[in-house]
């Protein structure tokens, strides 16, 4: 995990997302998020659960109560006149689910899932907020500035929380390339180890499968070449015809 270097982050009240859902380190009632990419929607959604209640993603009744439908479809539709009754924020009092992007929470997550992950937080009542410039952490809380480009304008905000959690991307992991180099070992990075940033598992997958068609054959290191989008291909093809 990538650690930040601002005033206050050597602070124990600091996480990173390891240290939550591996190490098992207790979380406070009023938690920052950090990075609200894949990693900070999971995490959110792990210290909101209220481990007294059922899962809606394993336990059918559970789902239908929090979507607000009907299972013996008694009424229109099987969701008429029925409100959705959504979990709330389990142990925590308050959550913030902050990112450096002006853009909407969310928007690098699966398409046909990430709009549930949002509408599941929002309806926990978990806080979005885009455009931060993380400051410092102190007694009073995480210091952050809030831009807002379309009134050219920015806010300085303290929050009042006591649990930061890291969740701003990773730092690849190559601790024995160097020891197999010097042993004479042909060494290839490929996924994580080669590019961290914004994990991509589709690039991983096919950087792998050219390395392994071309790994007896190859020299020193492979340089990877992300295959052309369909449309830049189908540009190629009209800028040959014409």
């Amino acid at each position: 995990p990538r650690k930040l270097d601002l005033p206050g982050f050597e602070d124990a009240r600091v996480l990173s997302y390891v240290d939550v859902l591996k190490r098992k380190a207790p979380v406070g009632r009023k938690v920052a998020i950090i990075g609200a990419g894949g990693i900070g929607f999971d995490i959110a959604e792990f210290i909101t659960h209220d481990p007294s209640h059922a899962k809606s993603s394993t336990d059918v009744d559970a789902f239908l109560k929090e979507w607000g439908i009907d299972k013996e479809n008694a009424v229109r539709g099987g969701v008429d006149t029925i409100s959705p009754q959504p979990p709330s924020l389990g142990p925590c009092e308050k959550v913030y689910l902050l990112q450096r992007k002006a853009s909407k929470h969310g928007a690098g997550l699966g398409k046909t899932t990430g709009w549930i992950h949002r509408t599941v937080l929002k309806n926990k009542g978990v806080t979005m907020i885009g455009g931060v410039q993380y400051k410092k952490l102190d007694g009073d809380g995480l210091h952050i500035r809030v831009e807002d480009k379309k009134k050219g304008a920015g806010e300085d905000l303290t929050l009042d929380v006591d649990t930061v959690i890291v969740c701003a991307g990773q730092d690849p992991l190559r601790e024995l390339q160097s020891d197999l180099k010097a042993a004479g070992v042909s060494v290839h990075l490929v996924g994580g180890a080669d590019v961290s940033a914004e994990l991509d598992a589709k690039r991983a997958i096919d950087q792998a499968t050219r390395l392994a068609v071309q790994i007896e054959s190859v020299k020193g290191e492979l340089k990877y070449s992300p295959p052309s989008s369909m449309m830049s291909q189908m540009m190629g093809l009209i800028g040959k015809k014409k």
